[in-house]
């Protein structure tokens, strides 16, 4: 692994806090920047996350996506974390700590804000981020985009109905178009891009190993802007919240708590299970870490659509950035050193047979 991706917590951490500095110190340009928004999703934080997933949607290869139900373990797996365990984890624990354990520390009837903004996270699985968290743990890119396209299409149908069920509000309004804006940002567009690139470098190749050598050679090129699309994004969603969370640590610890135990929980849940039903690492890791992570950007959004830019929910769903980043780098670190848990990946050869018994 190159030094820059060996040490990135020690940029990420670098970058949280010259975000919070620069926030604090150049309040009106950050405000500005914020400014820069289209039916609540940030235009420069689009641009900054589609420059992370570009590279790696550039070495997807779609001629080995007709073989992926040839493994549908991992997709089994995500599905379940995602959509019939998390949320309601997420909004058990909201409930615990913001209406029990964390009751007396906050403001009467301000509870169910920050329930809600656990919920939001809670709901939106991982559809940008988990692109770069699958790269460094050496995750199957294919794999990984049919698992983030599946979880995509179901939250455009189940996404307002949890929350609504989870909140106890038959009526609540979800902006549709927010959600439809961030899937076509942060997935369509980048893959539209990516598979355009990858069709110009096989373009005239003699062989299909030349053609796959010069996508190698193209994304080895331009991986590095990924890593810098990932920490310009920190610096921004810290700069833009910089001020509220310096000014309220003790709130912003007690959002963490359950997120933490949260986050640690489902990680722990996919990746047993996975090492269980002896799922290969290049599918195990990045099905455990897309049913950790959460889809911060959508989340934020509606949060922000629904309750305000400066409600308690939003800034719950900026917490969630926060606390996301140094957790997911520490479960990257943790999957690569426990590789060796889980079975060698078959060839598609060796499947073939197998499926003809």
């Amino acid at each position: 692994m190159p030094v820059f991706e060996r040490f990135l917590s020690i940029w990420v951490a670098l970058c949280i806090l010259a975000g919070l500095g620069l926030g604090t110190v150049f309040p009106g340009a950050f405000a500005a920047l914020a400014a820069l928004e289209y039916a609540s999703i940030n235009l420069v934080v689009a641009v900054l996350i589609w420059a992370m997933v570009y590279p790696m949607m550039v070495a997807v290869d779609f001629t080995s996506l007709s073989r992926v139900h040839e493994r549908p373990k991992g997709l089994i797996i995500t599905l379940i974390v995602n959509w019939l365990i998390k949320p309601f984890t997420m909004a058990a624990l909201g409930l615990l700590f913001f209406e029990v354990v964390f009751a007396p520390l906050i403001e009467p009837g301000t509870a169910g804000q920050y329930i809600a903004g656990m919920i939001l996270l809670g709901t939106a699985p991982c559809t940008a981020m988990v692109f770069v968290w699958s790269q460094l743990t050496n995750g199957d890119p294919n794999y990984t985009l049919v698992q983030v396209s599946l979880n995509d299409v179901i939250m455009i149908f189940a996404y307002a109905p949890i929350v609504a069920l989870l909140l106890g509000v038959t009526d609540l309004s979800v902006p549709w178009e927010t959600l439809v804006l961030s899937v076509v940002l942060y997935v369509v567009l980048p893959l539209a891009a990516g598979v355009w690139t990858r069709l110009r470098l096989s373009r005239g190749a003699p062989s299909a190993a030349a053609a796959q050598a010069a996508v190698s050679a193209f994304t080895a090129r331009v991986k590095p802007f990924s890593m810098i699309g990932l920490l310009a994004t920190v610096v921004l969603l810290f700069g833009f919240q910089g001020e509220v969370i310096l000014d309220r640590p003790l709130i912003i610890a007690m959002i963490a708590v359950p997120l933490l135990i949260q986050s640690y929980g489902m990680f722990a849940v996919a990746y047993w299970a996975a090492k269980a039903w002896r799922v290969p690492h290049r599918v195990a890791a990045p099905c455990a870490l897309i049913g950790t992570s959460n889809f911060f950007e959508m989340a934020v959004a509606v949060a922000i659509a629904l309750f305000g830019l400066n409600s308690i929910a939003a800034l719950v769903t900026v917490v969630g950035v926060l606390v996301e980043v140094p957790v997911m780098l520490s479960l990257v670190w943790f999957a690569n050193r426990t590789a060796h848990w889980f079975p060698a990946e078959e060839t598609p050869l060796a499947r073939r047979r197998r499926a003809r018994g």
